[in-house]
């Protein structure tokens, strides 16, 4: 699976924030570009600070409960997700959250091939008027789909990789996604993951901790 080069290019929104955001969420709201419209019951667009956030985390796909309710990361994976932005200082509020697809896969499965390619052009334009100044990308999906990548986290994370070109260009990590930390029954992916984390919060300038949350 590849993206067309260039669909970033082309997800030029200005004034960013938003005012570039609500139409793209009107837009997705309606979008039947793929078969998970048949079986979704919301969209679940990106919610956050709209206007250049510290970071923008992006996941893979809804579960069941953020399908339910039209939120993106409010199950157990998102309430992992709260105590990882909290832990660095930060809240929900002021940093950016959306996934690779804005419709639940059934039975929760990866996003195929066909599906992230019809909902990359919605992301990528996110990314251009959000504007964030990095990205943390949760999971194999969202780091080989920003990417354009067919490596997995463990090959991808532990340095910084980037998407756009001159003054849009933006720093991504890459990072376990929460719902695997919670499957892992080790503590060495989860700190992993908050080194990580600690990485970004130096980049960002921010104070970081010696315990992971």
């Amino acid at each position: 699976m590849s993206l067309q080069p260039d669909l970033f290019d082309a997800a030029v929104l200005d004034p960013g924030g938003a005012a570039a955001v609500l139409p793209i969420d009107r837009k997705q709201l309606c979008c039947a570009k793929c078969k998970l419209a048949q079986s979704r019951i919301n969209v679940v667009c990106g919610e956050g600070h709209m206007m250049e956030p510290a970071i923008m985390f992006i996941g893979e796909g809804p579960g069941a409960q953020e399908d339910a309710i039209g939120r993106p990361f409010v199950g157990r994976a998102g309430q992992l997700l709260d105590k990882m932005i909290v832990a660095m200082g930060l809240t929900r509020e002021t940093v950016y959250i959306t996934n690779v697809v804005a419709c639940r896969p059934p039975q929760n499965r990866q996003p195929e091939p066909d599906e992230i390619v019809a909902c990359s052009p919605f992301l990528l334009s996110r990314i251009k008027a959000v504007r964030p100044k990095t990205i943390v990308a949760l999971g194999a999906t969202a780091a080989r789909t920003l990417l354009r990548s067919r490596k997995g986290v463990a090959d991808l994370r532990g340095r910084w990789h980037s998407v756009g070109q001159g003054q849009d260009e933006i720093p991504v990590r890459v990072t376990y996604h929460p719902a695997f930390l919670l499957r892992s029954e080790g503590a060495q992916c989860k700190g992993a993951a908050w080194g990580d984390l600690q990485a970004v919060m130096e980049r960002l300038g921010l104070r970081t901790k010696a315990s992971a949350p």
